[in-house]
């Protein structure tokens, strides 16, 4: 596989929704749990650092969990809270921007995805818009109004805190059937006030946590908003199932203050709709006209959950069409996961046609922070 000339596309200089980068490659979030306590330590550090020296254009940190008490789905993932975690992460910015890198912490509540089994010293039940699980099975009480403004007063708190600390900007995570998503999914959310209704109508929850968000950090602090339309019990679930309803609920999330749609799939070159090659991300682009991250198995050969259900690995493979779509202006950012944890010079190698170095990935890399 031949790159030098047509990585150039990768390596082009990003300025858009408030924010510059050096290149369009990001690294994708991607859960880690070696924060002990909720705390980020030196390695997590170092771990970030290490992608920033080899041409990683923006990090989105792992899903780090907001200041409520059921906002975590395991001890060990990082919290955005409290004296102790937030000097972490601010040794973290310090140590990606010594690199020549900008960071991204994607903020983050589990919503029902959170389990008591977990947290048997805990009171703190899991909390979603209609208290259902994500087969629709009650596991606790629908979410008050007062409880859903404390929550959303913690997005803008972490937010605030991000850019406090020095992050370049923040990322909040409505994908995956997390408590954002919750609210999104007819099948989570039933509820018949102002938060639930139609598609449109549930995605309230949302627009007022975003605009909270921005009201924290001003202006021309950068917003970025990861979705996706497929869940973890239901990969071919849609929020939307044609461009129009797509368009109807993007323009509230819009309107709120996104700066960057970051729209996750699960394979990048899978059309979204019938009749056109476009992928989310491409169809986000053209109906907002915001800037649009996508995502979804860049350099490998293989889906991330193939690993699980096939027990398959993931070989590397070529790039060509990612750069082709990037080309014509599909999407403006390209996020890379599985690759860049089994390689951490991943970027630079693309960059230096240095193809036959990289690095496979395995599941043993799920298991350190190399």
């Amino acid at each position: 596989m031949t790159l030098s000339k047509t990585a150039d596309a990768l390596f082009q200089p990003f300025n858009g929704g408030n924010l510059e980068l050096s290149n369009r490659i990001v690294m994708a979030p991607m859960t880690r749990t070696f924060s002990p306590k909720g705390v980020p330590g030196a390695e997590v550090a170092a771990y970030y650092r290490r992608r920033a020296e080899n041409a990683v254009g923006l990090i989105i940190t792992e899903g780090t969990v907001i200041n409520h008490p059921a906002a975590a789905s395991d001890h060990n993932v990082p919290h955005f809270y409290g004296e102790e975690a937030l000097k972490g992460w601010e040794h973290v910015v310090r140590e990606v921007h010594a690199a020549g890198g900008k960071i991204a912490p994607q903020i983050w509540h589990t919503g029902t995805a959170r389990t008591r089994e977990k947290f048997p010293e805990s009171d703190a039940a899991p909390v979603g818009p209609s208290g259902l699980n994500l087969m629709g099975q009650p596991v606790s009480e629908p979410l008050t109004k007062e409880e859903i403004h404390g929550i959303i007063q913690a997005y803008a708190d972490a937010a605030s805190d991000a850019k406090r600390i020095g992050f370049d900007a923040v990322e909040i995570h409505g994908a995956h059937a997390y408590l954002i998503d919750q609210f999104f999914w007819g099948v989570t959310n039933k509820r018949t006030d102002e938060y639930g209704g139609d598609l449109v109508g549930r995605t309230r929850f949302a627009v007022e946590v975003i605009e909270a968000v921005r009201k924290a950090v001003g202006p021309e602090f950068p917003i970025i908003f990861r979705f996706s339309q497929w869940k973890p019990v239901d990969y071919s679930a849609k929020l939307a199932h044609t461009p129009e309803e797509l368009k109807n609920f993007l323009e509230p999330l819009s309107a709120a203050g996104v700066d960057i749609f970051h729209a996750s799939t699960r394979r990048f070159w899978e059309p979204e709709f019938e009749g056109s090659d476009l992928n989310l991300a491409g169809w986000t682009r053209k109906l907002t006209g915001k800037p649009t991250i996508t995502v979804g198995s860049v350099g490998l050969d293989s889906d991330f959950m193939s690993m699980f259900t096939e027990g398959k690995g993931s070989q590397t493979a070529g790039i060509g069409e990612i750069i082709e779509r990037l080309e014509r202006n599909e999407f403006d950012l390209v996020a890379v996961g599985r690759a860049l944890l089994g390689d951490p010079a991943w970027a630079a190698k693309i960059r230096d046609g240095r193809t036959e170095e990289l690095e496979v990935f395995t599941r043993e890399a799920l298991g350190t922070l190399s």
